[in-house]
């Protein structure tokens, strides 16, 4: 059973950015599709204090574009693709971002060995955002639904940003 973080509202490095990085298993799937869908959200509601990015939990797919079927997942939904190049996430990645976002149990598991831990608190799953605890986005590259792992993102991206907008985490409940 996963630990739940503590609620213990915005974590910042500095007063002005708040830094979020999603995690997948390659980075050209769902970290990426919640990098671009959150991005075009804060561009939407003109927030400039957020700064989004992604990256693997693997080597696998380093270099690469987003997958050509959740690219145009998202083209059909009005989303624009930045360019964009897999990387895989690094130990100093836990101390420059406030919020580790991963998109299921593996990538979390990952995401902790590669950390060494999470004495912060700053790891969640994606879907803790929206309410939908210890939910995982579904992986397109299995499922072939990338359209319904895209619908599961945006649900919770809107989390985030609902969140963060109110001085809260993944873990707190007030708005859910």
């Amino acid at each position: 059973m996963r630990q739940k973080a503590a609620s213990s509202g915005i974590r910042r490095q500095d007063k002005t950015v708040i830094r979020v990085l999603f995690i997948c298993h390659g980075n050209i799937c769902r970290s990426a599709a919640a990098e671009m869908v959150l991005t075009q959200m804060c561009r939407e509601k003109r927030l400039t204090g957020i700064e989004v990015s992604s990256a693997a939990a693997t080597r696998e797919e380093i270099g690469n574009d987003i997958y050509p079927p959740m690219k145009k997942a998202l083209q059909a939904k009005g989303y624009a693709c930045l360019p964009h190049a897999a990387r895989q996430t690094v130990r100093g990645d836990y101390d420059r971002y406030d919020f580790l976002i991963g998109m299921d149990d593996e990538n979390l598991w990952d995401m902790k060995r590669i950390y060494g831990g999470d004495p912060e608190n700053k790891i969640s799953l994606l879907m803790d955002w929206a309410g939908e605890n210890d939910r995982e986005i579904d992986d397109p590259w299995y499922t072939r639904d990338f359209r319904g792992s895209l619908e599961q993102i945006e649900r919770g991206c809107r989390g985030i940003l609902q969140k963060i907008l109110h001085g809260q985490d993944a873990n707190d409940t007030a708005l859910t």
